[in-house]
């Protein structure tokens, strides 16, 4: 009598489970989003908007300002990149007081300020599927996680884009929202992702 080994079919069904939560999994996500009730309808419709991006890589910093302005002048918006301010602490957010008199200066009507940050990360190699993070060569917060060698395990990051709309005359914050993106040696990519997501997120809440 002939016998079959069920090892086969376990790891049969295990890559396909694995590759299906990569496929789940490495996706650009809106993760969060608030906007104040008393929020206006089509508010950047035509308007002029101070476009203001801080990370701590300074060419993420400028991909940020690139695509954040091309996606608002898809919208219809009249982005204005704001010139770089002093940062004690680069990556975080730059107060919106600093950005206000410029925007002023220029003519906006609203300051729409990204804060571009890496996910938490942690050296790893070869592929893996668990509880905790996703990422490539590395972990990304969020759920079940799946980890893939990427160019012979070296890492990549997973960033993370907290978008925030102000307005101009009150100062006060109208409209907020946070997008990340699965780790990618391609950055242009995930910074446009992110872009579009957010941007994406603003056109639901009826800001265009």
């Amino acid at each position: 009598m002939r016998t079959f080994s069920s090892r086969p079919v376990l790891k049969a069904v295990l890559g396909a489970v694995a590759l299906a939560l990569v496929a789940g999994c490495a996706s650009t996500r809106l993760d969060a989003q608030w906007a104040d009730p008393q929020l206006a309808t089509g508010l950047l419709r035509g308007a002029k908007v101070l476009v203001a991006c801080e990370a701590y890589e300074p060419v993420v910093k400028r991909l940020c300002l690139d695509q954040m302005a091309a996606e608002l002048t898809a919208r219809g918006a009249s982005p204005v990149l704001a010139a770089d301010v002093p940062n004690s602490t680069p990556g975080r957010p730059v107060p919106a007081d600093q950005l206000l008199g410029a925007a002023r200066l220029a003519g906006a009507k609203a300051v729409w300020s990204t804060t571009m940050q890496i996910a938490d990360q942690s050296p790893g190699s070869g592929f893996s599927v668990g509880l905790g993070g996703f990422g490539g060569g590395s972990h990304v917060g969020g759920g079940v996680g799946v980890t893939l060698p990427v160019g012979g395990g070296q890492g990549t990051n997973g960033y993370a884009a907290n978008g925030t709309l102000t307005d101009v005359s009150s100062g006060k914050v109208l409209w907020t929202a946070k997008a990340s993106a699965p780790p990618s040696s391609d950055v242009n990519a995930q910074v446009g992702e992110l872009a579009r997501t957010v941007l994406g997120a603003a056109d639901k809440a009826g800001l265009f």
